[in-house]
């Protein structure tokens, strides 16, 4: 008798999730499982604020995906998903076709440009550990060469930051650390240096708790950040990018880096392979199937949620995929032997902790409020706890964070 072939696409939060609790739940004559990655290792998406500020290595962020799956359970295949043919229950890779039995979908999220011109051409995103790379890389390109040069350019040491989302935050308060340091290195005077944050929306963190973005914001602004609230990014240029504030005020702020932190989409191929969706995401069932699709999964960025008590879908968060990972490894196990009911995804949000820089923070944890030190202890408890997750101790001890004061 064959057995059913289960493919999950993406190795990030969500998908190995689902892998690492499925090898766990299966035995190896009950179903092939196979996962498509289009690198060979995971990242920490979470962590990329730091590898792109320069405050921890772009190899601490990420660790082999082989290290965390059981070989003898689990076919790790390195290709990029070009499509899907839900239909045919066939994907195409850049190396081939795979059909399967049971999808799972984790392709992750993209970033969301909203139309604004020049923005792919001239401004960086977090996205993946190369991007992050590259931000530092330039950034330090920019302090080395200020010095060298007869004529001495400010905007070389302007960084224009778009969006004061989770992601532009933690981004800030990574930089207002990394840029004393640059300063030291690369002998420029602390003050020639301007970090400016513009958002569209009327505040920092939209939907976090008032008080605690409060303190986030005159922390980060004791430290040089300029905040533009409700101000709209028009354009993105090669020397900088153009904002207004109403109708009116039209203003050039040039910059030598613009980083955009403001927002993100679900995946093209979402769109590509013709599932019902909103900005490349689908609202899912209950039980994280796609409409339409009994054999498809779809969870992480490219899933929506509808938080019932707003009506609003929940924030794409590490929190929520891993714990949709968990939920689909045992709806797939279920299918596997026949069974066909199937377990209803409820996220239980435990907190909410946003990083303002190595031993600061800002955060909701089982409902009560943490700011300071204990918040940036806590982050670290989160990051670890991640770790874990997929793989244990040994990954813990292998990249965890352990500095905690």
């Amino acid at each position: 008798m064959r057995k059913p072939k289960v493919v999950v696409l993406g190795a990030g939060y969500g998908g190995l999730m689902t892998v690492t609790r499925l090898q766990k739940l299966v035995g190896v004559n009950e179903a092939e499982i196979v996962l498509v990655n289009k690198n060979d290792y995971h990242y920490e998406t979470t962590w990329l604020h730091e590898a792109s500020a320069g405050t921890l290595h772009h190899d601490r962020v990420r660790y082999d995906i082989r290290d965390v799956i059981d070989r003898n359970k689990v076919e790790f295949i390195q290709a990029t998903v070009e499509d899907i043919h839900p239909s045919e229950n066939k994907v195409i890779l850049d190396s081939g076709e795979i059909e399967y039995d049971y999808l799972v979908v984790a392709l992750g999220a993209e970033p969301e440009t909203f139309g604004i011109q020049g923005l792919k051409e001239h401004a960086f995103s977090i996205s993946n550990v190369n991007s992050a790379r590259q931000i530092r890389e330039h950034i330090e390109y920019q302090f080395a060469t200020y010095n060298t040069e007869e004529e001495k350019k400010d905007e070389r040491l302007t960084i224009v930051v778009g969006g004061a989302g989770f992601t532009g935050i933690e981004f800030l308060g990574e930089l207002v650390n990394r840029v004393p340091e640059l300063c030291r290195e690369y002998d420029i005077d602390f003050e020639k240096v301007r970090i400016v944050c513009v958002e569209a929306a009327p505040m920092v963190l939209p939907g976090f708790d008032p008080e605690l973005v409060k303190y986030a914001t005159a922390r980060l602004e004791s430290k040089g950040v300029e905040f533009r609230i409700g101000t709209a990014i028009k354009e993105v240029t090669a020397d900088g990018i153009i904002v207004a504030k109403g109708e009116d005020e039209v203003e050039e702020i040039k910059a030598g880096t613009v980083v955009w932190a403001a927002g993100v989409r679900g995946n093209s191929i979402i769109e590509k392979a013709g599932f019902e969706n909103m900005r490349a995401r689908v609202k899912v069932n209950p039980d994280l199937r796609a409409p339409g699709y009994d054999n498809v999964f779809i969870i992480g960025d490219c899933s929506l949620i509808i938080n019932e008590e707003i009506n609003r879908p929940y924030p794409p968060t590490a929190q929520i995929a891993m714990q949709q990972g968990e939920v689909c490894a045992r709806n797939l196990a279920a299918l596997i032997r026949g069974k066909e009911e199937l377990e209803t995804f409820k996220p239980d949000i435990k907190g909410t902790v946003c990083s303002l820089g190595e031993d600061d923070a800002i955060g909701i944890v089982f409902g009560k409020k943490l700011m300071g030190t204990k918040a940036a202890f806590m982050k670290k408890v989160v990051d670890n706890r991640a770790l874990y997750m997929i793989g244990g101790t040994s990954l813990v001890f292998k990249k965890g964070k352990f500095n905690f004061f």
